[in-house]
């Protein structure tokens, strides 16, 4: 989950610069030796190419590390550069509650946490203790993460969807001493309350009855906070800037979620790059209706206020019919999205609202290539500010120029400047491939690879912090990649770069499917598919077949209004996608499964197939030879698992 990213760089294209300076004699020459020594006119044709983007993002990297430096060196925190954002705007409102309209300024939000500092030592907690918060996005968890931190405390940022074994799994591996849950989430807790540690104490924000409280064994949190001072606590901890911050969990898409461990300076890291890649000002207004217990909504969006002192509006949960409408009237210059968010805008009628705003930036991750420019044609937005990255990840890159479908770039000129590489997997198995030196090999443009980022503890752009379990972080670490004994984060995801080394990403490890010799990119395919129904929720997957090798394609589609037609749906597909992509499998259902970060989830639908006994689901099959889809009765299914109907 996935942030921030950083931008790679050309040094050699400074060369390039100089050309049209007043040594240009000079200049040409020592361009004309680079020329000779890198691949003739290749070379230079993708340094004139790219010269300005390079050094747009040299500039981003360079300002992004002297700040990290700086930074180290002074033995800041996130609490202690918050207290710098608060002497310079005091008065300025910092975060406003879409739900009640509520203001906080950045003193006032300074004083709140200052009331969570004092609560939690007066419960004996000290620096490495861990907290877990549960509850809907509000102003109050940034207020107690924050305070929690100025003591050392750790904050776990649980999902607010999850349940019973998720939740419990979610408690147990942060080790938290506390839960500190919403009223709106009472039943959730009350689900598991039998099951969490006597140990674990258990407090409540929000309007809770008491006798609910009673069978929770919670005390209410709002007026201990209320009672409690307003002045700094003691510095009470010797945490520094890779010291931990707090936990955030991975979407558990693939499995439980893991417990990502964010460290100070990967939490400025993060919340900088995204500040200078993007040119964030300090008047901006950002319209946040993301989660605030994941990195984009904690880190890219509340991290500007913490950081930069921009004024953030925190929606509770996002609303595809009030978007417009909330960006209008709290006027926001600057939106976030991630996952399918843009898609679920576009599906919305037309309303004046949509072109009546001032957002001038649209940041996020995941946004379709299908529906990037109806997007910003459609709403008025300028600039996308489209970037790749997990929360734990090393290897974090942006669009900074706005080529349309790409994630992000790393220099052709120089790329050893921002140590990152995709190099080449098999797309089944996810295994690296290696060269006879027992190295990775690298992928050249064009060419599907994994994105991996060398690591450097030493470095906080480069260092991987891990998650809580120890087996989780070490694999995702490979070793000999670069050169021989080094180390590599692996991303799990498979992108691929042109020649101008702008990358795109294709899928998610796993997500890739082989089906009649040709690799299938579950990406593309879902957005043709979504594209062709009018934006619906469609997710894409390979599955087994007995006796048939490779996997085959099926997509679940939702049907809201149960008007799917499969003829015509089968005549747009095969205008639209080539035979081997086509999905031999259909699911309608009532909705997709989604995360809370909108991520479709696809583990139940991959275990369940095909199989019309186990779902409610009409499920269909493509029959080639007749030319049409038809239902997968007991019998035809039966037919399937026997291999008695070709595919």
């Amino acid at each position: 989950m996935h942030y921030a990213a950083a931008a790679s760089l050309s040094f050699g294209s400074l060369g390039l610069l100089r050309l049209f300076g007043t040594s240009w004699p000079w200049s040409l020459a020592a361009s004309f030796g680079v020329y000779l020594g890198t691949g003739g006119w290749k070379y230079l044709y993708v340094a004139v190419r790219t010269a300005k983007r390079d050094l747009n993002g040299l500039c981003v990297l360079l300002r992004v590390k002297l700040a990290l430096w700086r930074h180290v060196r002074n033995g800041n925190t996130i609490p202690s550069i918050f207290a710098q954002t608060v002497k310079r705007h005091p008065n300025k409102p910092a975060l406003v509650y879409e739900a009640t309209g509520e203001t906080w300024t950045f003193s006032e939000l300074d004083q709140l946490c200052n009331a969570v500092a004092h609560w939690a030592l007066s419960q004996g907690w000290t620096s490495g203790d861990v907290v877990a918060l549960f509850m809907e996005s509000r102003p109050l968890q940034v207020a107690l993460w924050l305070g929690l931190a100025k003591i050392g405390v750790e904050a776990a940022l649980i999902n607010f969807n999850l349940r019973r074994d998720s939740l419990l799994h979610c408690l147990g591996v942060s080790g938290a001493r506390a839960l500190v849950f919403g009223a709106e989430l009472a039943d959730a807790v009350s689900e598991v309350n039998s099951a969490l540690s006597t140990s674990t104490i258990r407090f409540s924000t929000g309007d809770l009855k008491p006798d609910v409280m009673s069978v929770l064994d919670a005390k209410p949190l709002d007026p201990i906070l209320a009672a409690s001072p307003r002045h700094p606590p003691p510095c009470t901890h010797s945490k520094g800037f890779n010291d931990r911050l707090f936990y955030i969990y991975t979407s558990g898409t693939t499995g439980l979620p893991k417990a990502a461990i964010v460290v100070h300076s990967r939490y400025f890291r993060i919340a900088a790059f995204g500040y200078f890649s993007f040119r964030m000002q300090s008047d901006d207004i950002i319209y946040d209706c993301l989660p605030l217990y994941h990195s984009a909504g904690n880190i890219m969006g509340v991290g500007q206020c913490v950081i930069h002192g921009l004024t953030v509006v925190v929606k509770k949960k996002f609303s595809a019919s009030r978007f417009w409408d909330d960006c209008i009237k709290y006027n926001c210059t600057v939106v976030q999205y991630i996952g399918e968010i843009c898609r679920y805008l576009l599906s919305q009628p037309v309303r004046p609202s949509e072109r009546g705003h001032r957002v001038r930036l649209a940041v996020g991750n995941g946004l379709r290539p299908s529906v990037w420019e109806a997007f910003t044609e459609r709403f008025g937005i300028k600039q996308i500010g489209e970037f790749y990255g997990a929360t734990e990840c090393n290897c974090s890159i942006a669009n900074m120029d706005g080529k349309v479908g790409a994630c992000g770039f790393n220099s052709r000129i120089l790329p050893n400047v921002y140590p990152i590489r995709l190099v080449k997997v098999d797309e089944e198995t996810m295994e690296l491939v290696r060269n006879k030196e027992g190295l990775c090999v690298p992928c050249r443009p064009g060419e599907p690879g994994l994105l991996v980022g060398k690591i450097n503890q030493q470095d906080p752009l480069r260092r991987f912090d891990g998650y809580a379990n120890q087996e989780a972080t070490r694999k995702k670490i490979a070793h000999n990649v670069f050169k021989p004994n080094d180390s590599a984060y692996l991303s799990g995801d498979v992108l691929v770069m042109d020649e101008l080394g702008y990358m795109y990403f294709r899928d998610r490890s796993g997500d890739t499917f082989r089906w009649k010799g040709e690799n299938v990119s579950t990406t593309e395919v879902e957005g043709t598919l979504s594209g062709l129904l009018g934006q619906t929720d469609v997710a894409v997957y390979g599955v087994s077949v007995p006796g048939v090798e490779g996997k085959a394609g099926m997509a679940a589609i939702a049907d809201t209004t149960g008007s799917f037609n499969g003829e015509s749906f089968l005549r747009e597909v095969q205008k639209a996608l080539p035979p081997y992509a086509r999905p031999v499998f259909l699911r309608i259902s009532p909705h997709v499964d989604t995360t809370g970060t909108f991520k479709i989830q696809k583990t139940r639908l991959q275990k369940e197939g095909y199989d019309p006994r186990i779902t409610a689901d009409q499920i269909y099959f493509l029959n080639s030879r007749a030319g049409r889809y038809e239902v997968v009765n007991e019998e035809l299914f039966s037919a399937l698992e026997g291999g008695r109907v070709s595919l």
